[in-house]
């Protein structure tokens, strides 16, 4: 087995190496000093260099201005995203229009997919439902009317609803197929209600009162949600993934200058063991997500269907990067609060990843529902 990344996928990584390396973590005020959001938009002109190099249209064909490339690429520049706190919408609007994409009418896909790829439209995905932990399409009714659909009910904790352009709503139908419509923000009945995620974040309760959607903005194959839910949960874990994998160096970083008795804390056994612990547990983390985003990139069939593979990725995100920040908290000792350093940002957006789209125990539970229902030989 070859698990070496392309030439495209390396090239993607470096690209996104390059637009990072100019972003700061604490560009913003800590979320630990405001009650409500850190800034009063996401990142702007990160967000255009993002365009400029390409990096917004990794996911879609060379006829829509795309790379053509695989969940695989996105993942990689996701994961660098992370290791800086980047604040932009990059895995929702490469997601939904990967979607859009994938499963979308061409009418659709030529409105919304090259102007996305440019960064001049911003998607987003209410992937929540009304409480967070019920199925996310069955907060929505949708019913066809004349001419097209109207949909009534609630998406909580959307990110970058209120900055998104279109808002990618699942929803049911009453025949209990899934649905998928994609909302201009603005559209009449359309209501946002502020909320705040535990890094700071501008989230909102999207709000339908009888909403109509052209049939063209409704992506009505079934398995459409399903696909995007899972690219969103994928994306996720890789930023999980990089988001740990810099706090490990941060801890490394200082536990190697910090002297106690003489010696770098780095050399005592306690303070190594728990070091290697949280890169055993990073090492596991990223097995699992290239597992899932191989699955989810090329179709390829498994012992389990795919979100099986996508519920073990999401518990060792959630698990592993919590067990990351805690210990790099312990590690730094009073060092880690201070809200003059980093380490406490991270720690915040390290718990907001692990409860986005279900935490370890949600996903448990899936998989406990995957494993009775495909007995393994």
């Amino acid at each position: 087995m070859d698990f070496t990344f392309t030439e495209e996928q390396q090239a993607a990584t470096e690209a996104a190496r390059a637009v990072f390396s100019g972003v700061a973590p604490d560009a913003v005020i800590s979320p630990a000093l405001t009650a409500g959001a850190v800034a009063d938009d996401f990142d702007r002109p990160l967000w255009t260099k993002l365009g400029t190099a390409d990096l917004l249209s990794l996911l879609l064909a060379p006829e829509h201005g795309g790379a053509g490339l695989d969940p695989v690429a996105l993942c990689l520049v996701l994961r660098e995203s992370a290791k800086v706190l980047a604040r932009v919408p990059l895995l929702e609007t490469s997601a939904v229009a990967a979607a859009v994409q994938r499963y979308g009418d061409k009418e659709l896909a030529d409105t919304v997919l090259p102007r996305a790829g440019r960064g001049e439209l911003v998607l987003t995905a209410g992937a929540n439902g009304r409480s967070g932990h019920d199925p996310a399409e069955l907060a929505v009714t949708a019913r066809q009317d004349a001419g097209g659909w109207v949909l009534d009910g609630a998406q909580t904790a959307v990110p970058w609803a209120a900055y998104a352009d279109l808002i990618a709503i699942p929803a049911h139908t009453d025949a209990g197929r899934a649905v998928l419509a994609l909302v201009p923000r603005d559209r009449t009945g359309v209501t946002l209600a502020d909320q705040f995620s535990t890094s700071g974040e501008l989230l909102a309760e999207v709000r339908l009162d009888s909403v109509t959607a052209q049939p063209h903005e409704v992506i009505t194959d079934g398995a459409a949600w399903d696909w995007l839910r899972s690219l969103l949960t994928v994306g996720t874990c890789a930023q999980a993934l990089g988001l740990g994998e810099r706090v490990l160096e941060m801890s490394a970083e200082y536990t190697s200058g910090r002297e106690q008795f003489g010696f770098p804390v780095a050399t005592f056994q306690a303070v190594a063991v728990q070091a290697a612990d949280r890169y055993i547990d990073l090492r596991a983390m990223e097995a699992t997500l290239w597992q899932a985003a191989w699955r989810l990139s090329t179709g390829a069939g498994g012992a389990l269907p795919l979100a099986g593979d996508v519920a073990v990725a999401k518990i060792w995100a959630s698990d592993g990067v919590r067990r990351t920040v805690q210990t790099a908290q312990h590690l730094h000792g009073g060092f880690g609060a201070d809200t003059d350093y980093p380490l406490h940002r991270y720690h915040a957006w390290a718990k907001q990843l692990e409860l986005s789209l279900g935490p370890a125990a949600a996903h448990e539970e899936t998989l406990g529902d995957l494993l009775a229902a495909h007995p393994l030989n």
